[in-house]
Formats: C-alpha cells, sequence, structure tokens
C-alpha cells in the first residue's frame, strides 16, 4: 500500500482533495466588466434598453419646467420674492444638468449597441472559420 507523501507544513491532503481544486479560468477582466457580456444571445426589447435615459430625461424636463414656474413667480407674487429667487436658478439647472445627461445617453446606448452587434458577428465568423 503506497502512503501519499506529506505535505512540507504537515498537514495531508486527501486524493479527494486535490480532485476539487479547480482551476480558474475565467478572465478577470470580464468578471470585473460592469456592462452586459458580448457572449449573451439574449435579446432585450427597446423600452429595456432605453429605459433610463427615457427616466432621466423625463425627470430632468419635469425638474426644469418647475424651476421655469418657481423663476417667474417672482413676477407675479410679492411674498418670499427672495426666495424664489435663489431656488428658481437652483431647479433650473438641475433639471437642465438631467436633461442633458439623458439625451446624451441615448447615443451613447446606440454605439454600444452597434459595436455589440458587431463583435457578435465577428465571434460567429471566427467560431466558424477556426472550429473545423
Amino acid at each position: 500500500m503506497e502512503i501519499p507523501p506529506k505535505s512540507p507544513d504537515g498537514s495531508e491532503k486527501s486524493p479527494q482533495s486535490k480532485e476539487l481544486i479547480t482551476s480558474n479560468t475565467t478572465s478577470t477582466l470580464c468578471m470585473s466588466s460592469r456592462s452586459e457580456s458580448v457572449w449573451t444571445s439574449t435579446s432585450r426589447s427597446k423600452w429595456d434598453i432605453y429605459r433610463k435615459p427615457i427616466i432621466v430625461v423625463s425627470v430632468g424636463a419635469a425638474i426644469f419646467l418647475f424651476g421655469m414656474i418657481i423663476t417667474s413667480l417672482p413676477c407675479f407674487l410679492t411674498e418670499y420674492k427672495d426666495v424664489y429667487k435663489m431656488c428658481g436658478p437652483a431647479f433650473l439647472s438641475l433639471g437642465l444638468m438631467l436633461l442633458v445627461c439623458g439625451l446624451v445617453w441615448v447615443p451613447i446606448i446606440r454605439k454600444k449597441q452597434k459595436q455589440r452587434q458587431k463583435s457578435q458577428f465577428l465571434q460567429s465568423l471566427k467560431s466558424f472559420f477556426f472550429n473545423r
């Protein structure tokens, strides 16, 4: 009967534990990426893709309109004139910032979708030619 050699630190490992050790073959770069994997083939609807930018644009437009109303209130009301003059531009700038961020987000998503389609096409070509 053969005795397995002891490890340098004195602890013994059974042959079963050696088989359970798996190698880490996944790329850490792909694992740390927050974007969707290129390898998934699930198709998403337009609403799933553009939901967040639409919400940001809608909230930004609502805050911007609210800021316009508050900014115009000192023309009609005499009470709390200083408060309206201070809060109105703040809401205007916040709404405009959200509105612009949402509008810029849409072309970024479109570009990302085109890159994903190109990558999937190239991957299918590569697998066709190299897996023969």
